[in-house]
């Protein structure tokens, strides 16, 4: 049966939001936060209706969930300064976390303490007895604001939801009146500061809890209403981008932590409040839906959540990206339930391609020992036979409102972080990612088949914080938390983006050092076997050396070293021109308690370089005949120009022709009237595309010449203003800087030689 179409599903919800806005305001029945109630628990809990108590793995993990409960239970010893012996006070984490614990093994099935009195007696006492003497409406908010406000009330809400039976109107009082002190209404007046994006979900989520355990509509109402301005697409700070880029603090990519947060909590929101007085409506709630494929899926491979996008997040533990995967994956799910039938289906294969691919950490495993909802929910679409395992998508992404760019081909995975004037070189705070000074300096993550771990197992700790894979950098030390806490280091830069056509990419950064005189100009063009390396303009003045990491592998695999070339076993391949001297490097480095194996490639510009440069081709997955094979053939991607002012490539057997144009002027057979980024592909079959971007949002005017012989312009675009075809072709873009860096793609009719 097919569902609403997409277009239906955005009118519908219009329709229902001016109707909810335009009728008299109704008093919600009780029966309706008991259905509020019961949906909590079957949302976030997963019963009934996600799995089957009686089956493995649930019994067992349903059972130690009970046990866990039971000494929880037993053990409370409530006096002035704690609830545990333990857990002193004010434990604004762990000890809500314990009581949550006990209300869930309350409110599922098969824990051994289920509805049991004993148990939602305890829950009840205990959170009485953490209102009156930590979390009280009078209490001095200390710390984090994060707990006052989310972490601990959302804990304490959570587990009176849940326990509500015996969880008196006394003790549903106090706690309501400390979330109020902490949590007003006042709170959600402005979008603006901490409460934005993610954390502006969360205090929504907050509100909505509260409201169910006080039976009260006004802040159910509130607690939707308040949603509305998380939903617009943003042209700066937080929020969702047009590109898909998603921006948390300001000026940091945030897909996978905030990101995540807030995909699980609208999720979450969307299913708990469908069918009710306060069910989801606002017409922009469609952006969620957009967000599934354009924000969040570019950065998941195989299940693991890239680092570029984040934060500071990165330094949380190994196999951090996957965690974050599997949240994302979760969060689609329970997000499919509520979409309409094409969204549906097409995210149940995503996220089913994702589980079958993630041979690291097992998506289905994983989730059985921490999320019960989510596994009955994977566990059904990967049981399905109807719902096929998507592929990895091929193609390219570039994400200009976050300096960030994804290129995927047969095989292999590459993505590049960079930092602008928009977009922070890295984020630190609460002590977090203090050494991540150059993630944002070009860094250049890939991966091949097998290589699902490489930047998860410990590799954060042990790498060497300023021999990243890809960046340029002043090897001048640096204090641990360098340049301002969440996101406050954004250099100067405006050029940061590039042009692709959805398969090729031509990728730049105008670089500036951190705390550094160092400034570079760096290129990436991805192909299809390759990302082609410039770098020019190179200069720096801090009496140390300038290094590129042509690459820093976590691994100990036979490394290969010729004349032109480099080839480590079982990863790639490395082409770099004849008489530029690659240096190499094997190491252990110990950090944490682990020991990991590095090896490190990179390209000596010596102390204070004057306009240094460099080449280089990296080759995902190539083994060493392909890699002597292609550094034997300098001209199957010919350097056009590699300068401050241009740096472009000439791909004749692609028919692509590249070009970031740092300041106008000629490469090959492109010019450009200023700066900007061009692609051209010649299809062979008698056509062509011309792609252009302005990445620094400045232009009124462009001008791009290719000197080939054009018959006709056969897709415009609103941006052209005119083409001259014939001998050349000649195309005038008017207002480009009012694009956000987007790419424009125009597609010819070639001139086609009859000689």
């Amino acid at each position: 049966m097919n569902g609403p179409s997409r277009r239906l599903f955005l009118q519908l919800g219009g329709l229902a939001a001016l109707t909810a806005a335009c009728a008299p305001r109704r008093k919600a029945d009780p029966a309706t936060f008991t259905l509020l109630r019961r949906r909590w628990r079957e949302v976030t809990l997963g019963y009934p209706g996600t799995f089957d108590p009686e089956r493995e793995p649930y019994r067992s993990r349903l059972a130690r969930l009970g046990a866990q409960a039971r000494r929880h239970r037993d053990t409370m010893t409530p006096t002035a300064r704690s609830l545990w012996p333990d857990l002193p006070f004010p434990s604004l984490d762990a000890t809500p976390a314990r009581l949550r614990a006990m209300a869930r093994a309350y409110a599922l099935p098969g824990t051994g303490l289920t509805a049991e009195p004993g148990l939602g007696t305890a829950v009840a006492a205990g959170i009485e007895h953490y209102v009156r003497h930590v979390y009280a409406e009078d209490a001095e908010q200390t710390g984090n604001w994060w707990d006052w406000q989310i972490g601990t009330p959302r804990a304490l809400l959570d587990a009176a939801v849940l326990a509500a039976a015996y969880v008196t109107d006394t003790q549903v009082a106090a706690l309501c009146a400390a979330v109020d002190a902490f949590v007003p209404e006042s709170r959600l007046d402005d979008y603006e500061g901490n409460s934005t994006g993610a954390n502006r979900v969360d205090l929504c989520t907050v509100t909505l809890l509260r409201a169910i355990a006080g039976a009260d509509p006004d802040r159910a109402a509130l607690a939707v209403s308040a949603l509305s301005p998380v939903f617009p697409y943003v042209t700066d700070g937080d929020g969702f981008h047009r590109d898909g880029s998603f921006i948390q603090h300001g000026s940091v990519p945030y897909q996978g932590g905030y990101g995540a947060v807030l995909l699980t909590g609208l999720a979450t929101l969307f299913a708990v409040l469908r069918g009710t007085p306060w069910e989801i409506t606002d017409p922009a709630a469609g952006t969620v839906l957009d967000a599934v494929d354009l924000a969040f899926a570019p950065f998941v491979h195989d299940g693991a959540c890239m680092d570029l996008v984040r934060g500071r997040g990165i330094t949380r533990g190994s196999y951090g990206d996957h965690r974050r995967g599997r949240e994302i994956a979760a969060a689609v799910l329970l997000l499919a339930e509520t979409a309409p039938e094409a969204e549906r289906a097409r995210w149940r294969a995503m996220v089913k391609g994702w589980a079958v691919r993630d041979t690291v950490k097992p998506m289905l495993t994983a989730a059985a020992q921490s999320d019960l909802a989510f596994h009955g929910r994977l566990s059904a679409v990967l049981d399905d036979a109807t719902v096929p395992a998507a592929a990895e998508p091929a193609g390219h992404r570039l994400f200009p409102a976050s300096a960030r760019a994804v290129h995927r081909r047969l095989g292999w995975c590459a993505a590049v972080s960079m930092a602008s004037s928009r977009v922070a070189r890295y984020e630190h705070g609460n002590g977090e990612n203090l050494r991540g000074w150059h993630t944002g300096s070009g860094m250049l993550y890939w991966w091949a088949r097998g290589h699902g771990d490489h930047y998860s197992d410990a590799f954060w700790p042990t790498v060497d914080p300023y021999r990243l894979p890809g960046t340029t950098v002043s090897t001048r030390r640096l204090p641990d938390g360098a340049g301002g806490a969440w996101g406050d280091t954004r250099p100067p830069a405006e050029w940061v983006g590039g042009a692709t056509d959805g398969t090729y990419a031509a990728v730049g950064q105008h670089l500036y050092g951190l705390e550094s005189t160092l400034e570079a100009f760096k290129s990436w063009f991805f192909l299809d076997d390759t990302v082609v390396c410039l770098g020019a303009g190179i200069t720096c003045r801090d009496g140390v050396p300038v290094e590129t990491v042509v690459d820093n592998r976590r691994t100990g695999a036979r490394l290969t070293v010729a004349t032109g070339w480099a080839h480590l076993d079982g990863h790639g391949g490395y082409v770099v021109p004849a008489g530029r001297p690659l240096r190499t490097l094997r190491e252990d480095r110990t950090a944490a308690g682990v020991t990991r194996t590095y090896t490190t490639l990179w390209l000596d510009h010596g102390v204070d370089p004057d306009a240094a440069d460099y080449v280089y081709h990296l080759m995902p997955g190539a083994g060493p005949a392909e890699t002597a094979a292609r550094a034997a053939d300098p001209g199957r991607a010919r350097v056009l120009a590699n300068t401050s002012a241009q740096q472009g490539i000439e791909v004749p057997s692609l028919g692509v022709t590249a070009v970031n144009f740092w300041t106008g002027g000629h490469a090959g057979l492109l010019t450009a009237s200023g700066p900007c980024a061009v692609l051209v592909r010649d299809l062979g079959d008698g056509t062509a595309t011309v792609t252009v971007a302005d990445p620094r949002r400045a232009l009124d005017e462009l001008t791009v010449t290719w000197d080939r012989p054009v018959a006709a312009v056969t897709r415009g675009h609103p941006l052209l203003e005119r083409a001259e075809t014939g001998a050349r072709l000649t195309l005038t873009f008017t207002a480009p800087a009012d694009h956000e860096g987007a790419s424009r793609t125009i597609a010819v009719r070639l001139v086609v030689s009859t000689a």
